[in-house]
């Protein structure tokens, strides 16, 4: 392990991670703009702020717009709800439990996006034309669910999921019934992440490849936010003393020795505890954690 001790501010860098397939979705989103009828835009409730792609208005124009929010049940529900809030003020916003909610939240959304464009069909009939079923353009980030979510609106796996970000890459067309049919696109982001925390909380949940940016640093930020922000759900996970002092490399030690992180001659396999906590984090066994803030909001 390196000697490198986060106290409460992190070195200010560009991150640049912008893979080809991205540039292309946005240069084929913009050219099938003119068929789309409504965005969801997929955000993740742990990182509220993190995940949303900041030059999303400039791409959809005046569409409109529901922001669907997943993995809420992982969230710290009280400081999440305070940025959705912020959110609720511009347009709907729906919050989806796409691993264990009921079919009744996919009919709730599939019913607002009928009143919301029922006017389209409303014109139509007036034309003596027959209604037309509606489009809608799925975005965000990587790894936010977008997959997840066209599965369960189809009740089918029709798309790949898995935790890891870049797993789709290219836009493709899900015809749902008669009523609605979805643009799924690649994970997008923005060609600069220019606050590192930003990039690191993309990071931390597999929103950019994690070889862009050092595992151990990643780690490092997680156990250091944990700490600070969550002690007690650290303590738990980890089976740590409740006076622990925060020292990077005694919290490394004792999360190794309970989870017999060891390598041959007793040493501590640190890319074995830096892998524990970040899978940890990702697959929702530290959970009621929300890696952002009000007062860093983008929007």
């Amino acid at each position: 392990m390196k000697n490198n001790e986060i106290q409460g501010g992190l070195h200010k860098s560009v991150i640049n991670w912008y893979p080809g397939h991205m540039v292309k979705a946005k240069r084929e989103i913009k050219e099938k703009l003119s068929l789309i009828d409504i965005v969801y835009e997929v955000i993740d409730a742990r990182m509220p702020i993190s995940s949303k792609v900041i030059d999303l208005d400039d791409l959809i124009q005046d569409k409109k717009r529901i922001l669907l929010v997943t993995k809420y049940d992982l969230c710290d529900k009280k400081k999440t709800d305070r940025i959705l809030f912020e959110y609720k003020k511009k347009y709907p916003v729906v919050v989806l439990d796409l691993k264990n909610g009921k079919y009744t939240e996919i009919e709730n959304l599939l019913n607002l996006t009928n009143k919301l464009l029922e006017n389209i069909n409303l014109e139509r009939k007036k034309k003596g034309l027959k209604p037309r079923l509606f489009r809608a353009l799925v975005v965000g980030a990587p790894n936010v669910g977008k997959s997840t979510l066209i599965n369960r609106i189809s009740r089918k796996n029709t798309l790949k999921t898995g935790n890891r970000a870049g797993i789709t890459k290219g836009i493709s067309w899900v015809r749902i019934g008669n009523t609605i049919e979805l643009l799924d696109t690649p994970g997008i982001l923005y060609p600069k992440i220019l606050s590192y925390e930003v990039g690191l909380n993309l990071a931390c949940f597999s929103s950019i490849n994690e070889d862009i940016l050092d595992k151990e640093e990643i780690a490092t930020y997680v156990l250091t936010y944990l700490y600070q922000n969550y002690k007690e759900i650290l303590i738990e996970r980890y089976q740590l003393d409740k006076d622990i002092e925060f020292n990077l490399e005694n919290l490394f030690t004792n999360i190794a020795k309970n989870t017999s992180s060891y390598k041959k001659g007793n040493l501590i396999d640190y890319d074995k505890v830096y892998t524990i906590i970040l899978n940890d984090l990702k697959e929702g066994r530290i959970k009621n954690v929300t890696f952002d803030n009000i007062d860093n909001k983008k929007e």
